[in-house]
């Protein structure tokens, strides 16, 4: 049967917003590296991305990662010449980050609402532990999946995992997110299917991917609202 049996919801961006307190974390970064160097000339925050990615097995995702690589790229940068008190204001930048409030996305609780009355719904959210447990916790949303997912990396092993688990076919399942390389490609190569809902910021990591623009598996939900027309869509065509 190629019935729709379940559907995977994103967390950051896509349940609630986040990117907008990564990239304000990013600006004061910025102000406190540019005392001791050109901001101009040093492509600040370009470094900080190379060294996030490098990182990103050893640190993983989340405020934690990038608060660890922040401080690597403004040693790097100022040549270890950054005082012991700005290092201390680029740790109280992680902190904050880590602190930040949970506001959910315009729509996004009836939404899942609507789609869990019809399909079983998982949350699969990637990041740090402590802070995605704060953030559901904090989001009101817990109580509307039974199931929640909290993984260090969303590629096609980890989907292939939570698939197995539930005992269901990847054409049986759908995954709902912002991040067409995590959330959607990983389980499009799978033979899943996937619904991009575009946030208005993306980390330009996030950004690479290499889903062929108009995949037939792929639609795409403009608000929240539409996210239960969207994925009836596909399970009718599924059924069919």
């Amino acid at each position: 049967m190629n019935d729709i049996r379940l559907v995977g919801f994103d967390g950051d961006d896509t349940l609630w917003r986040s990117e907008d307190y990564y990239r304000a974390a990013e600006k004061r970064y910025e102000e406190i590296i540019g005392r001791y160097i050109d901001l101009h000339d040093a492509g600040t925050l370009r470094h900080l991305l190379e060294v996030e990615r490098r990182n990103l097995k050893v640190f993983g995702y989340g405020a934690k990662g990038m608060t660890l690589s922040m401080i690597e790229a403004a040693i790097e940068l100022t040549d270890a010449r950054i005082s012991a008190r700005d290092l201390q204001q680029v740790v109280d930048i992680g902190r904050d980050t880590l602190g930040h409030p949970v506001e959910l996305l315009d729509g996004i609780r009836e939404a899942v609402e609507a789609v869990a009355a019809r399909w079983p719904v998982v949350l699969v959210t990637k990041g740090d532990l402590f802070h995605q447990e704060d953030k559901i916790a904090r989001s009101g949303l817990a109580d509307l999946f039974p199931r929640i997912e909290i993984v260090s990396e969303k590629d096609p092993p980890t989907y292939a995992r939570v698939l197995a688990e539930f005992g269901i076919d990847a054409s049986q399942f759908v995954m709902v997110g912002n991040s067409l390389r995590s959330d959607i490609e990983p389980v499009v190569r799978l033979g899943g299917w996937g619904v991009h809902i575009p946030y208005a910021i993306t980390w330009a990591h996030e950004a690479e991917h290499g889903l062929a623009e108009a995949h037939p598996r792929v639609r795409t939900a403009t608000t929240a609202a539409e996210l239960p027309g969207v994925i009836g869509g596909i399970a009718d065509g599924a059924a069919g």
